[in-house]
């Protein structure tokens, strides 16, 4: 048997892990496994007429992948396309027929899938977040042997607990913000510390709460400029170093406002989001006086090795996958709901989208995480 795998959307720590699983469990039964570089980039990209074409694959026997796992990122590269409405200028040459006359975009599945038969794949495992999932599930329902499972430091798929980079995001931010302190005490000022998080704040109330931040902003809460600036003025006077820590997700907005979002449209119409941080600092500056250290912690998030609980959620997910591939149980999305391995439809994350359970997980007259209620409730806080 051979299998295609690709990794799709942002890199997160553990995709190695799960590539390095994916072969290993693979090469046990005795099957080889192709790797489809820059997600579905590759099979919009790749035309069996044109040997250059070769440049899209990548062979991934398990001498190539034996050392992979001790690094982050992903060997087989990244993207963000959505080959169902690719635009006009960016589709290939040799699927320009695809595109109608006058269309600002092209539906290349039918290209997509022409490309995973001629390569001669059994299977398809796709690795990424909602985007990539999406598309997983829409080339299930054209019948591709596909199985699918999620990863992103957000934390924002529907149907799983967890995913792969979540963790690992978290680590790093309350191994930041603890570092941060050093500053903030020595100038005795107000430190905010902005992390990812468009639409989840899932990354930013966990890693509040573990960094024990005093103020801690969420994606799905809007926040009272006024009164953010009372909390800082009160936590930085009450502190015997004269200092307060407030965490924000990118996605945060003020009351009344809109979302910060900077730098250019990319392809489908969307902006980088960030820059609250700088927002937040200004209102405090402006209301208490008080001088602001931001920083953004941005790509450091998802930088360098896995920690220790990715990679154990990256081999299992990629372990489940293969296993999924051999009981021909295709059109799957391989997920943790409380604490168990699941396999779903592949379809599962467009049912919803997950965020933080603020009834539940927080606090939002005083802008701080509240863990409640934990009698039966699964190990990983989500």
């Amino acid at each position: 048997m051979r299998i295609g795998m690709l990794t799709g959307g942002g890199d997160v720590p553990g995709l190695n892990v799960a590539i390095k699983t994916v072969v290993r469990e693979a090469a046990r039964r005795g099957w080889t496994v192709t790797g489809l570089r820059r997600g579905w980039e590759s099979l919009v990209h790749y035309d069996p007429a044109d040997p250059a074409s070769a440049a899209w694959l990548m062979d991934l026997s398990p001498e190539r992948v034996r050392t992979i796992d001790r690094t982050g990122g992903t060997i087989l590269h990244t993207s963000r396309i959505d080959p169902d409405r690719l635009p006009a200028g960016e589709v290939p040459a040799h699927l320009k027929h695809l595109l109608g006359a006058g269309a600002k975009t092209a539906d290349l599945t039918k290209g997509a899938i022409a490309a995973f038969e001629a390569l001669k794949l059994d299977a398809l495992i796709a690795v990424g977040g909602d985007g990539t999932l999406a598309y997983g599930a829409r080339l299930a329902r054209e019948g591709l042997p596909i199985v699918t499972f999620p990863k992103t430091m957000d934390n924002d798929v529907w149907g799983t607990d967890v995913c792969i980079g979540y963790s690992t995001a978290i680590t790093r931010s309350v191994d930041a913000i603890t570092a941060l302190r050093t500053t903030a005490g020595s100038h005795e000022r107000v430190l905010i510390v902005e992390l990812f998080g468009r639409r989840s704040g899932e990354t930013a109330l966990l890693s509040g709460l573990l960094a024990d931040a005093d103020r801690t902003l969420i994606s799905e809460v809007p926040v009272d400029a006024e009164r953010l600036a009372q909390f800082a003025s009160a936590d930085h006077a009450a502190n015997p170093s004269r200092y307060c820590v407030i965490v924000a997700a990118e996605g945060v907005t003020l009351e009344g406002g809109a979302e910060v979002e900077h730098g250019e449209e990319d392809a489908y119409g969307r902006r980088k989001l960030g820059g609250i941080g700088e927002v937040i600092g200004a209102e405090i500056k402006q209301r208490t006086g008080l001088d602001t250290i931001v920083q953004r912690l941005a790509y450091m998030m998802r930088s360098g090795p896995p920690d220790s609980f990715d990679r154990m959620l990256a081999t299992g997910f990629a372990t489940m996958a293969v296993e999924l591939v051999e009981q021909k149980r295709f059109g799957r999305f391989c997920a943790v709901q409380g604490g168990k391995y699941v396999a779903l439809d592949a379809d599962a994350p467009s049912k919803g989208r997950r965020g933080v359970d603020v009834a539940r997980n927080y606090d939002r007259e005083a802008y701080r995480p509240r863990i409640r209620a934990m009698d039966g409730r699964p190990a990983f806080i989500g």
